[in-house]
């Protein structure tokens, strides 16, 4: 499924927008230098073609004639390559006079029939270069150093074009390729027809943590993997053109500049859709990449992502809206992460935009919090470092449970449960770092992976939800005791003022939230001498908090639990929370009211 699905991107790419993807036994690379040679195969001049237009020089993306499949051998490319095997010099590789030795071999052999002035000059550049001229020629000293190990094409002077993109070229390419096709005709699993099978596919290349010179999706490598004299790839049969197709495009889509590849802790993202229209498919393909990482500064698509949200939940189509969303637009997705030299899938998941729209609302509708914690809809990899530990007051996405991206983001685009591991990871952040400014987005998470277990019928909950804001007729006993707990944080505050050290959270937070009545007995007492303190200072306030705490150990019932579940100390959290910001909003009002009556 995913295969045919790629294959059919490739297609669809090849036959809509020729120029963005590469033709079969092509493929994109980095080029950074072009030779320029005379007729007579003398370098007239090396050109950086490199892009400057951001903060440093980047190689430039030609499509080239594909490159052999590298491991520890030594192979040539044709037309191009790096310098240790077109100039024979090498920053890094000790083998670069057998890798120069192969490149000439290859031209040799290749072009030896030719007729073309510009694969005459290369044929006469490769036989009269030493690599010692690399140092001497004029040319190449301007570059200098810089130039070692990347990759280099040719051009013939007077001329725009590159020497691979010439038709004799294109032709010896593909006489080439088909000299090299001996393999024997299978079916192909992916479109059912006899083609030859490749026995190596191409290395993907991009996905985060993967080997830099590319991994495999499919690869059978090892003599152990040999069944019934089946070796390689003839294990799982797919032809050369479907293996060519599905590796191109994933390159394609994995590329630094896409728009259409996301990262998500240790999951690299790739997404694409199919629609009657490129139009249409290029605006479902921004709205997903706005709805799982919205840009900051880009105001346009956080008001078309509120948009979408607001007409979901009003069960409006979506083609409503301006702009050329299209309900039926049919969205895939793909999760890789490496795995050695292979990659592995984290998750694949397949919908219509409409599916999709809705379940990414009911996700945000899950995290809801009032006030929230998010000044806009919260991307997946900021949720992530939720479950990181904080140091300093920063969190850092290698701290991230190495599975936890691939489950969370699996459970918002299927509409499931969010892994169970991740509420209890939450839990155990809260109580051992305590900080204050990760609270609230733990404290989101958490209500959402307890109101989505309620919505799915996986839990008992009061009246079915769980409260987005102060919940003053909710009698759930974690909840209470976060409301309890955060009154006897205000009182300590209140009758101490800012000399503390440290709060009642500080210290018994992890207690208070686990084993109530082993803390709560004291809390209270402890209470009672600040309550006595503000009785003289502020005697109104104090007898307010008091009237608070009577209010909610009352609902509370006769004894504190002697323990609490994981889910109730998750409630424990969201009514803390949610007492300390109902605080907030009645000083906000408070402040708003006496600066009128100032005015």
């Amino acid at each position: 499924m995913i295969l045919a699905a790629l294959n059919d991107y490739y297609l669809r790419l090849l036959d809509e927008q020729p120029e963005s993807i590469s033709a079969p036994g092509y493929s994109q690379e980095k080029i950074s230098y072009a030779i320029i040679l005379s007729p007579g195969g003398d370098v007239i001049d090396v050109l950086d073609i490199r892009d400057t237009s951001g903060k440093k020089p980047t190689p430039r993306g030609l499509s080239v004639p594909q490159a052999p499949k590298r491991s520890v051998n030594i192979a040539a490319c044709f037309l191009w390559d790096k310098t240790s095997y077109v100039l024979g010099v090498s920053a890094s590789s000790k083998r670069s006079e057998q890798e120069h030795a192969t490149f000439r071999a290859l031209h040799a052999e290749a072009l030896a029939d030719t007729d073309d002035p510009g694969l005459r000059a290369l044929q006469t550049f490769l036989s009269q270069w030493r690599p010692k001229m690399f140092t001497e020629h004029p040319a190449f000293v301007r570059h200098g150093e810089t130039m070692l190990d990347t990759n280099v094409v040719f051009r013939l002077e007077g001329e725009q074009r590159f020497l691979h993109e010439r038709p004799a070229a294109r032709a010896a390419w593909q006489r080439m390729v088909a000299a090299g096709a001996g393999s024997a005709l299978r079916m192909c699993l992916v479109t059912g027809e006899k083609a030859p099978v490749a026995r190596l596919h191409p290395a993907i290349k991009g996905v985060m943590g993967a080997q830099s010179s590319g991994a495999s999706l499919v690869s059978f490598n090892l003599e152990s993997f040999t069944s019934y004299g089946k070796q390689q790839g003839e294990n799982a049969p797919i032809s050369e053109a479907v293996a060519f197709a599905y590796t191109t495009v994933l390159n394609h889509l994995l590329r630094r500049e896409s728009r259409q590849q996301l990262r998500i802790g240790d999951t690299t993202v790739v997404f694409w859709a199919q629609a009657p229209s490129n139009a249409q498919a290029q605006a479902a393909e921004d709205l997903f990449a706005s709805f799982f990482d919205p840009a900051d500064d880009d105001e346009r698509a956080i008001r078309q992502l509120y948009e979408v949200l607001d007409q979901v939940r009003r069960g409006l189509p979506l083609r409503d809206l301006e702009g050329q969303l299209d309900d039926g637009t049919r969205i895939f997705v793909l999760g890789l992460a490496p795995n050695a030299s292979r990659l592995s899938v984290r998750f694949w998941e397949t919908e219509t935009l409409a599916v999709f729209a809705e379940r990414l609302a009911w996700h945000f509708d899950d995290l809801n919090l009032v006030p929230s914690p998010w000044r806009r809809p919260p991307p997946v990899w900021r949720l992530l470092l939720a479950s990181a530990p904080s140091r300093d007051g920063k969190a850092k996405s290698e701290d991230v449970p190495p599975q936890l991206a691939g489950e969370l983001t699996r459970a918002i685009l299927t509409g499931g449960r969010y892994p169970r591991s991740l509420l209890t990871t939450l839990i155990m952040r809260l109580r051992a770092d305590g900080d204050e400014r990760a609270f609230g987005a733990r404290a989101s998470l958490i209500k959402a992976i307890l109101a989505r277990e309620a919505r799915l019928g996986q839990r008992d909950i009061d009246k079915g939800v769980l409260p987005v804001s102060l919940d003053t007729e909710n009698a759930d006993p974690g909840y209470l005791l976060g409301r309890l707990f955060s009154t006897l944080e205000n009182i300590q505050r209140a009758a101490l003022g800012k000399q503390i050290n440290a709060t009642i959270r500080d210290r018994y937070y992890g207690a208070a939230s686990a084993t109530p009545a082993s803390v709560f007995p004291v809390l209270l007492r402890n209470a009672q001498h600040h309550l006595g303190r503000l009785r003289k200072d502020k005697p109104g306030f104090a007898v307010n908090l008091e009237k608070e705490i009577g209010e909610i150990v009352d609902r509370l019932g006769t004894a504190f639990p002697r323990s609490l579940r994981i889910e109730a100390q998750g409630q424990f959290a969201i009514g803390y929370y949610h007492q300390i910001q109902a605080r907030f909003a009645r000083h906000d009002v408070a402040d708003t009211e006496t600066e009128g009556e100032i005015a």
